[in-house]
């Protein structure tokens, strides 16, 4: 069908504006193509590793009932190996961590709690393995197990953790023998528990115990 002089013109027109501008609009095109093609396989990829960890994180756990301890510290260990980036690998470590500790093997439990702490993707459970690991090394005592102890306490609380930190340095005042640092850290925490509802019983009983020994009970 022929067309009319209008749609001849609007024809070349098109025509124009596309040898023009064709290319930059191609280009655009891709980009945001790969954009979502890349988004598309980033999810993908993500819940891939979520469930393959999910799988191994598993097998951890039956580790435990059967009291492997072996099978336990390898399946920690792969899953920091290859699913660092989950919340499984901190989540494992800190499994192991507890397992280690329970067979009286400190040094292991330190070597799960330092990557926890250093390289898990979760702040809160960074958190958690560097206070489980500043109490092991207060355990542990001696100048670098206590000046470790002390650098981890230096860092800056992750929130919500605050209370904790305070506690933990209590102790390593404590273990010092200095009560007066001591007892202002323990007041500190205690200020910290009484306006968080939130907080364990359990924890603040304990901490209630230390706050008697040091005389700062109030």
């Amino acid at each position: 069908m022929a067309l009319d002089l209008e749609e001849q013109e609007q024809l070349a027109n098109l025509k124009t504006f596309w040898h023009k501008y064709g290319k930059q609009i191609i280009t655009v095109l891709v980009i945001i193509l790969l954009g979502y093609s890349a988004n598309m396989g980033w999810k993908w990829w993500k819940n891939s590793q979520a469930n393959e960890a999910s799988k191994l994180y598993e097998t951890l756990l039956n580790s435990t009932v059967k009291n492997d301890l072996a099978q336990t510290y390898l399946a920690a260990e792969d899953l920091q190996k290859k699913f660092g980036s989950t919340a499984y690998a901190a989540m494992g470590s800190l499994v192991a961590a507890r397992v280690a500790s329970d067979a009286n093997d400190s040094a292991k439990a330190q070597q799960f709690l330092r990557w926890t702490a250093k390289d898990a993707a979760d702040d809160s459970y960074r958190a958690i393995a560097q206070m489980r690991l500043v109490s092991l090394l207060i355990d542990q005592g001696g100048d670098a197990a206590m000046s470790e102890a002390d650098q981890l306490l230096k860092t800056k609380p992750v929130n919500g953790f605050e209370a904790l930190w305070l506690e933990r340095r209590g102790d390593w005042y404590l273990t010092q023998q200095k009560i007066s640092e001591a007892r202002s850290s323990y007041q500190e925490a205690w200020k910290i528990l009484l306006n968080n509802k939130e907080f364990p019983e359990e924890a603040k009983r304990l901490l209630k115990v230390k706050l008697d020994v040091v005389g700062g009970a109030s």
